[in-house]
């Protein structure tokens, strides 16, 4: 387990000192951080006309975005591999390698990309995650900090986990993966609606298909007391490690059944 972390660890490493070889990556990555932070402007001028909703205030649904978009963006860097398999390893024909050296394929296709220009998602996640806490008062305890990086974690796994499902449904087609993205972008323009507002299919589909819920509102409802327990708001890195497992078999399956894109 501990070399085949350090062979991660290597090839996670490999990319990013590729990447920093192009002078413009900042550019991209303050473009990320800069539409991350931009993405739900329309509701911040909508709060800024009409007020609260409820108990539902701006700053609310920014953390439970925030904290959406902060596992969005660490499973975009350290996932990055399954995120493009589609296209760079099946539709290119270069699994075919892959299939060749005496490692973890698995490991191999996570290692295989590391896109540094999603750190600034990440960063600007976590400003306005502090941002949002700040303005709500809330304050971060030892444990409170914990449960907050545990839903991080929980939620980086649950993304990772959809892309890791979609590069297995990719071995049997590669063109109709354009729904997925109703589980990676689109979900987190869900989280800008108040949860009482989102209708019970989708708070159905994104509690128990997809467990956006468990990784965003449930954390943040425990660490602000907003009325959800602190069992709840523990459930975000549980529930993303079975969602990545489940994503996995799915992975496996599809691997299976691959028989060379020259085929």
């Amino acid at each position: 387990m501990a070399q085949a972390f350090r062979f991660y660890c290597r090839c996670l490493r490999m990319n990013l000192l590729a990447g920093l070889e192009y002078r413009g990556w900042w550019l991209m990555a303050l473009h990320i951080a800069l539409t991350t932070v931009a993405e739900p402007a329309c509701l911040v001028f909508l709060f800024a006309r009409f007020g609260e909703i409820g108990e539902w205030t701006m700053e609310r649904i920014l953390l439970i975005y925030a904290m959406a978009v902060t596992s969005f963006g660490l499973a975009k860097c350290l996932c990055r591999g399954f995120d493009t398999f589609p296209w760079r390893m099946i539709r290119s024909g270069a699994f075919d390698r892959v299939l060749l050296r005496p490692r973890s394929v698995y490991l191999q296709v996570a290692g295989a990309y590391f896109d540094i220009m999603h750190v600034g998602r990440v960063v600007a996640g976590l400003l306005v995650i502090g941002w949002a806490l700040a303005r709500l008062g809330v304050v971060m305890t030892p444990g409170r900090t914990a449960m907050l990086m545990l839903a991080l974690a929980g939620g980086a796994l649950v993304y990772s986990g959809v892309f890791v499902a979609s590069s297995g449904i990719a071995f049997f087609t590669v063109k109709a993966l354009d729904w997925i993205l109703i589980f990676t972008n689109a979900s987190t323009f869900i989280l800008q609606c108040p949860v009482e507002f989102i209708p019970r299919a989708l708070h159905g589909m994104f509690t128990f298909l997809m467990p956006m819920l468990v990784i965003s509102y449930y954390p943040a409802s425990a660490i602000c007391g907003w009325g959800e327990s602190v069992a709840l708001g523990l459930l975000a890195l549980p529930v993303g490690a079975l969602f990545l497992a489940a994503s996995t078999l799915v992975f496996r399956f599809g691997a299976r059944h691959y028989a060379s894109t020259g085929s």
